[in-house]
């Protein structure tokens, strides 16, 4: 199994660890550093997020920049508060559970979790060692990324990228308990001891036939989503939409969004949506991925990407937008991958 997997990984570069596929092009993201004398070039591309939304940037003070009613109804929690003052907040707000919860800090789906009843959320609350979201739960059928950057000096913008998400589940044959289907899909492979011990307390489960069993409910490609191109998709209807949008922060210039619709017809009209997260400047272009390019082409995808990253970043910079210096920005990303570290081992051992 171990050799298989090695030469599945060997042949699918998509799988490689984020160095091995970056290494090689870093002279270039190092070249942009140098033109710009600064480490932290990319900073000013979305001027009013946190380190240009690097990484490290609160959710809430992106969803409260865009548009009310683009996002599911939000409550933001300290994760120091008494749980009897969060119960009387989910009641004035009105939730209705099931309901989503997230970090408010948080990356590639750690400790997302839909929780179904108050207990459920008593016991992520006492998980949770940091702040965190509490979203109505979205239920319409189809999660989409699109990729979109605007120069700041021009009206209209570009969707690089335009993909569905898929879960990462295993089906049912009536015979097999969870451990089996977990253990013979393809797909966990990668992620099994995380998957085992996440799903530990229903690995004996037999699940019925046809029934889909989701083993996580975050649609992060990191954490075993499908990514499926919808690039035949993209239109003026598109674009428009997010022209809107990014005309109404006036600062959202480079990144990804991830959204979930009632279908690519009524987002292109701009109806029975909900913007899940926007990522800044450290978004992924992930149609590198879900457009079945070779290593060759996404290396392509990615260094236009930091082109058009680099020009937004020095037009705004010329026009007042600020840097940080070295060490600010330094010691702010050693504790943010230190949180994300803490994160990751909680996600992976609760099985909540």
């Amino acid at each position: 199994m171990k050799a298989k997997n090695f030469l599945y990984r060997l042949t699918h570069w998509e799988t490689w660890h984020y160095l091995a596929k970056y290494i090689p092009i870093m002279p270039v993201w190092l070249w942009y550093c140098f033109r710009a004398h600064s480490f932290w070039f990319f900073m000013p591309s979305n001027p009013t997020l946190t380190f240009g939304g690097f990484e490290g940037e609160s959710k809430r003070e992106m969803f409260e920049q865009l548009p009310d009613g683009s996002y599911p109804k939000s409550m933001y929690v300290s994760h120091d508060m008494s749980f009897s003052e969060i119960e009387k907040m989910v009641t004035v707000h009105s939730f209705v559970f099931p309901v989503a919860v997230k970090p408010d800090v948080g990356m590639m789906g750690f400790m997302f979790r839909k929780i179904d009843n108050i207990d459920k959320l008593k016991q992520y609350h006492q998980t949770m060692p940091a702040d965190y979201i509490i979203q109505d739960l979205v239920t319409y059928p189809l999660e989409v990324s699109v990729f979109y950057y605007r120069l700041p000096y021009k009206t209209k913008g570009q969707i690089t990228g335009f993909l569905k998400k898929e879960y990462l589940q295993v089906v049912g044959d009536g015979r097999s308990d969870l451990k089996q289907l977990i253990t013979n899909y393809p797909r966990v492979q990668f992620r099994l001891e995380e998957m085992l011990s996440k799903h530990k307390g229903k690995l004996d489960h037999i699940i019925p036939e046809g029934e889909a069993y989701c083993l996580s409910n975050a649609l992060n490609l990191s954490r075993g989503g499908k990514l499926i191109s919808l690039a035949h998709e993209k239109d003026e209807n598109l674009l428009k939409v997010f022209d809107g949008l990014s005309h109404y922060t006036n600062h959202f210039y480079y990144g990804r969004y991830d959204i979930k619709c009632a279908s690519v017809e009524d987002l292109k009209a701009g109806k029975n949506f909900y913007i899940l997260e926007y990522n800044g400047c450290g978004a992924e272009p992930h149609h590198i991925y879900g457009d079945g390019n070779t290593l060759l082409q996404a290396y392509k995808i990615l260094l236009q990407h930091w082109k058009v990253l680099y020009q937004i970043s020095k037009y705004n910079h010329n026009n007042g937008a600020s840097r940080w210096g070295f060490l600010k920005g330094w010691k702010f990303l050693a504790a943010a991958k230190k949180h994300f570290r803490i994160l990751k081992q909680l996600d992976i051992a609760t099985e909540l």
